[in-house]
């Protein structure tokens, strides 16, 4: 009994250890392949009706890249998702210069795409590989864990969100406990080091300038059902666009290219670029009570499913944030709730009904936005995730059946 206890603290510190070395590592990449982002996503800004045209261009190249040095490294989050679930025993290391590079080239002419993905990819990929070396660890799942939440946390800097996002994601219903400890210190590692290396957090510091109220309640719980209902269609329509065009259009360079000729006829016709790439401008114009559209999130979530649909590198979640934030605006407007407040509440509920997840959406609303309106975000992220119609962005994610006892594929 004994033996046996101090053998599983033996592993706990070891595999703590080894995410040490991980989240160091999977931080550094994440600096480099966030601040080339940042860069790019400016002078896009700067050039966008010189760059967005060629959005056909950029999508072959991409297209061709896949094709030329790892075809298997297109499914992306699906292959994370496979290894996490025993379903597959590896995942290719050319990965991660693949989702970098292309997902750079989407970014640099228009794609609206996130980088959510990519940081997941690149950690989950990279914690793999070496775990693969480690032939003593008894569960290399926990390394594939461990990866997934430095990859999130050295990008966004939100560590305990990318820990409880890591450890829920992978079977909706399920908590990796046994992944806790070590997915902490990797998180922390990787945000650390990514911010040492320059690249900057995002957050916001908002009031709670509300009083609870049976009235407030009932507000904060419609904006639950619509955020969890938003999130579920962008999933539903994700999933459904990605397997009707590659029925209708089989090759993938057309696929790639028609696509990009329409959406780069649409980027420029709707504002000039306003729908191109991350969507933080959307985030900093809700954020900040700036002009919004009351269509804006329509056709962000619109233009995003189509951007990934059609072949176009880059996650889901950064515009997510911003379809939530700014539909967040109009949302707080009608109801007459700040709307800041309710731009943020969107943020994180949208985010978390689409991924299926619960508790990382309420930690990035305390994380982003401090934690004095964390009951607020409780009651909106838990109502999103009810009613978001059991539909996730992650095509390989399971659902654990109380009912049944058994995993589940949604």
């Amino acid at each position: 009994m004994i033996r046996n206890i101090i053998q599983e603290y033996k592993e706990i510190f070891l595999y703590s250890l080894i995410a040490l070395f991980v989240g160091i590592i999977i931080g550094g990449i994440d600096a480099l392949f966030g601040k080339v982002l940042l860069k790019i996503t400016q002078f896009r800004g700067e050039h966008a009706i010189l760059l967005v045209p060629f959005l056909p261009i950029a999508g072959l190249s991409i297209t061709f890249l896949y094709s030329y040095f790892s075809k298997e490294s297109i499914k992306g989050m699906t292959l994370v998702f496979q290894t996490g679930h025993g379903d597959k025993e590896r995942i290719p290391k050319m990965l991660v210069p693949l989702i970098i590079f292309t997902t750079w080239i989407t970014h640099l002419f228009g794609g609206s795409a996130g980088r959510e993905g990519v940081a997941v990819q690149l950690g989950a990929t990279v914690a793999h590989t070496i775990a693969r070396k480690l032939i003593f660890l008894n569960n290399p799942r926990i390394l594939l864990v461990i990866g997934m939440a430095a990859g999130f946390a050295g990008l966004f800097q939100t560590p305990i969100a990318a820990t409880f996002f890591a450890l829920e994601v992978l079977v909706s219903g399920v908590f990796l406990y046994e992944a806790l400890l070590p997915a902490l210190v990797a998180s922390y590692t990787a945000s650390m080091t990514s911010h040492l290396l320059g690249l900057e957090k995002f957050s916001i510091d908002l009031p709670n300038t509300l009083t609870f109220s049976s009235e407030l309640l009932f507000k904060l719980v419609l904006l639950g059902i619509i955020f969890g209902v938003v999130g579920g269609i962008f999933a539903l329509l994700l999933n459904l666009c990605k397997n009707k065009l590659t029925i209708l259009i089989e090759n993938p360079m057309k696929r790639i290219f028609m696509g990009g000729c329409i959406l780069s006829l649409l980027f420029l016709l709707l504002h000039s670029g306003r729908y191109c790439g991350l969507g933080t401008n959307l985030i900093q114009f809700s954020l900040m009570g700036e002009q919004i559209y009351q269509y804006d999130w329509l056709l962000k979530l619109l233009l995003t499913v189509l951007t990934l649909s059609v072949g176009f590198q880059g996650g889901e979640v950064t515009p997510l944030f911003s379809i939530g934030a700014s539909l967040g605006m109009v949302l707080g407007s009608l109801l007459g709730l700040p709307v800041t407040l309710v731009a943020a509440l969107g943020y994180s509920a949208v985010f978390g009904s689409a991924t299926n997840t619960l508790l990382a959406p309420i930690l990035i609303g305390a994380e982003v936005f401090g934690s004095q309106n964390t009951i607020y975000f409780i009651i909106v992220c838990a109502f999103a995730f009810i009613f978001n119609g059991n539909k996730t962005i992650y095509t390989a994610q399971k659902r654990f059946n109380f009912f049944t006892n058994e995993n589940i594929k949604l």
